[in-house]
């Protein structure tokens, strides 16, 4: 498969994270008319130790250098692949069938590996987009899940800190035994096709939630009743920009204003670090009186993002009907602004776009 002369393939370690926070920015204003991408984003997605950016991610460049469309690939452990695919708009397809094969070729060896199939899912994919969404559709994907990604305006009022009556709100502490609860937690919120971790990747995502630098800060809450671990709130905070990465609640615990107190809480956090703006992204199928917390989030803009997915052959979920269980990203981040993205930037901070960014948020 050729792609236009004269862009060419390069491996994402020979790519600048700066240069993927561009072309990131370029997709996302050209489709939605705003930019909401940073570097922890980028990192969220790709700063795992099972990635390698050597053999796990590629970019299309211009001879001058821009980037122009990009692709990784992360396994975690387990039984899905999550990945990325940005393609400007103007691409004809062949740019994005070109990094979706290199995606695929990538899966197929993972998969001979590791002696099964995998689910393939493919993340942050905005509702709009005119190149990504058919060129997966014609390989086989399927749409698996779609989150409403809010932006929210930290300078407004502030939405009043919610108390649950016997409720308390601290930070998590990841070598204590309130994990394995707070990871039972996670694994029974997750909205079908939601990204899950393993124990051991869910431990040290909360370790990395609880580092604060110069430059971003990690934000993680428990909120507990008698002791109890009920919920749990991720958040990260970029240069001014705010991210509210996962918040759950224990089944046993809804109904009470417990996801509103981990938001509320979580949004005050990120004001004191500095954010004038955040993002949270909902399955708002999921979320009792959206409408009304809509308002109070003081949200100024919304658009959708899906998740689409593939089934390999001797995929655990192959089949009609099959549940996707997708992990979510973890990372710190290099500096922007003198090191590569590659397998040697050093990190030192928290780590979901979504989010998904990418988003696995419920209250």
């Amino acid at each position: 498969m050729a792609l236009p002369s004269p862009l060419t393939v390069k491996s994402a370690a020979e790519v600048r994270l700066d240069s993927l926070v561009r072309l990131v920015n370029t997709y996302e204003k050209a489709i939605t008319d705003t930019a909401w991408c940073t570097g922890g984003d980028i990192l969220l997605e790709t700063d795992h130790p099972a990635h390698d950016p050597a053999r796990d991610g590629w970019c299309v460049v211009r001879p001058q250098g821009d980037v122009v469309a990009w692709a990784a690939l992360t396994t975690r452990g387990g039984p899905s692949l999550d990945c990325t695919l940005t393609v400007l708009p103007d691409d004809d397809g062949s740019i994005a069938r070109e990094l979706l094969a290199l995606l695929l070729a990538r899966a197929g060896e993972l998969s001979r590996e590791q002696g099964g199939g995998h689910e393939i899912t493919v993340c942050g994919v905005l509702n709009g987009d005119p190149v990504v969404p058919p060129v997966l559709q014609e390989a086989g994907f399927t749409r698996q899940i779609t989150y409403n990604r809010c932006e929210i305006d930290l300078s407004l009022t502030a939405l009043p800190t919610v108390s649950p009556e016997g409720g308390h709100i601290r930070r998590i502490d990841s070598a204590s035994d309130d994990v394995r609860t707070l990871h039972d937690i996670h694994n029974r919120t997750r909205t079908t096709g939601a990204r899950m971790l393993g124990p051991e990747v869910f431990r040290a995502r909360l370790e990395q939630f609880g580092t604060v630098t110069a430059r971003q800060a990690g934000i993680s809450l428990l909120l507990e009743f008698a002791d109890t671990p009920a919920g749990y709130v991720l958040a990260q905070a970029w240069e001014g920009r705010g991210r509210i990465v996962d918040v759950a609640v224990a089944p046993a615990f809804r109904g009470r204003s417990a996801g509103l107190a981990l938001v509320s809480t979580a949004l005050d956090r990120l004001r004191e670090f500095g954010c004038d703006r955040a993002l949270l992204a909902l399955d708002t199928s999921r979320v009792r009186y959206w409408h009304e917390l809509h308002g109070a989030l003081a949200v100024t803009g919304e658009y959708a993002v899906t998740q689409y997915v593939k089934y390999q052959r001797g995929s655990a979920h192959t089949g009609p009907g099959a549940r996707s269980r997708t992990r979510s990203a973890d990372g710190a981040h290099p500096s922007q602004d003198t090191q590569a993205y590659g397998p040697r930037a050093q990190s030192s901070g928290p780590g979901h776009r979504p989010g998904d960014p990418r988003g696995n948020a419920r209250i």
